[in-house]
């Protein structure tokens, strides 16, 4: 039959008896979903034609929708005539299975967050095992614990610092205990992925599909028959029978489904108590490990308090040998013998290297370190020879250093080579 002239006329005057907009085939679509229907002339959608007279149509309106693929449950009414209703145990049991489903995938997004808590390392693991997977590869590399990024810069930095300090030894005991927290962590995540977060995705993609499946199949043999039972007298009462047969049979398939899953929760109840398990076990290892640790710990620092303190002593010092000043212009540097006391007006130099003044020049000795609170001061270090350029009054005079340029109080320094008058 073709799309236009007769044949059209003959779909309007279904449509007008009825009261349902009507897809080729004879199918009723509603205004709410779009729900496009195929026959043998391709897909058709709502509306078909812009001149409809609105007050000829009588549409499907949905009472309540789900947040997934489940069939609407229904208070509808087709061309006046109520469709046909659910009993209240099916529906309650779709309910539940509907809350199942949500509880499902939410509570597994959850705990991988709880496993993997930092967002950008589980979208990097995601990428990876991805790829792991298209390569043909069973499992991608394992997800890196905290624990163990920062067991391994404890170790690093405990071996620098050596045997001889019991912080470097301290820190090697707590980066190996770090180190089997991760173990016991890889180990948790393990063993939840495979009692816990498997099970649930086993579930959503197999039974709780298969549920789905069968509830909108079942709601497409519904809307069939409420159909074709308000053209009674139009459509053959064998076309009816066995349109009622296949929406029982659609029906008892779904509610059966749904029964055995409902029925069968135990096994959800077991995956929780592995999850709960594993939590245990990951508890109690952590809590084992962290005690021998901090008994280790406690024993360093009793044993460090029982060993007697080191005393420093100060090494000689070098001093300069001003006696061969005016011959020698670098100075004479040589070790002092013995480390006696010294004047505070000759305070000598750190090392030689801090003498780069000329001493052909005005010029003095640093007797004190000089940090600059203020612009324009020049900061120095004892021993440093920094060259005189000018003297600003009674306490402060102007220098050079390193190519620096500032100011610098008289008391802190002593004058080599003066300034002339």
């Amino acid at each position: 039959m073709s799309t236009g002239g007769a044949g059209q006329h003959h779909w309007d005057q279904l449509e007008q008896s009825s009261g349902v907009l009507l897809g080729r085939g004879g199918v009723a679509v509603s205004d709410v979903t779009q729900r496009v229907v195929t026959c043998s002339h391709g897909p058709i959608g709502f509306p078909r034609r812009a001149h409809r007279d609105p007050r000829k149509v009588k549409t499907y309106r949905s009472a309540s929708t789900t947040t997934h693929s489940n069939p609407t449950k229904v208070s509808e009414k087709v061309g006046g005539a109520e469709g046909t209703k659910l009993d209240e145990d099916f529906t309650e049991m779709e309910k539940k299975v509907d809350t199942t489903t949500r509880a499902v995938i939410d509570i597994m997004t959850k705990t991988t967050e709880y496993l993997q808590p930092n967002p950008a390392t589980r979208a990097k693991m995601s990428m990876m095992n991805s790829m792991s997977r298209m390569r043909g590869q069973e499992k991608g590399p394992g997800y890196t614990q905290t624990e163990a990024i920062l067991g391994e810069s404890m170790q690093r930095f405990g071996r620098e610092l050596g045997e001889e300090s019991n912080f470097g030894l301290a820190l090697i005991d707590a980066g190996e205990c770090m180190r089997e927290l991760a173990e016991v962590k890889d180990a948790l995540d393990m063993e939840v992925k495979q009692n816990f977060i498997d099970p649930l995705q086993n579930l959503h993609e197999k039974d709780l599909k298969e549920i789905q499946h069968h509830l909108k199949k079942m709601e497409g043999r519904r809307l069939d028959f409420d159909y074709k039972k308000k053209r009674q007298g139009k459509v053959t009462d064998e076309e009816l029978k066995q349109a009622l047969e296949k929406f029982d049979e659609s029906k008892d398939i779904a509610e059966l489904s749904m029964f055995n899953l409902l029925e069968s929760d135990i096994e959800q109840v077991s995956q929780l108590a592995a999850l709960v398990h594993a939590q245990v076990e990951y508890h109690s290892r952590a809590a084992e490990i962290l005690t021998q640790l901090c008994s280790k710990i406690d024993e360093r620092i009793k044993d460090c308090s029982h060993k007697p303190r080191k005393e420093y002593t100060p090494k000689p010092r070098t001093t300069l040998d001003f006696s061969s000043i005016s011959e020698n212009h670098n100075g004479g540097i040589h070790s002092a013998r013995s480390p006696g006391a010294r004047s505070p007006a000759r305070s000598p130099a750190r090392s030689p290297a801090r003498s780069p003044a000329p001493m052909d020049q005005p010029c003095c000795r640093a007797l004190y370190d000089f940090d600059p609170e203020n612009e324009g001061e020049l900061g120095f270090k004892e021993g440093d020879i920094i060259t005189l350029t000018n003297k600003i009054d009674e306490n402060w005079y102007e220098g050079m250093l390193h190519g620096n340029s500032g100011f610098f109080p008289i008391n802190y320094v002593d004058i080599l080579v003066p300034l002339p008058h």
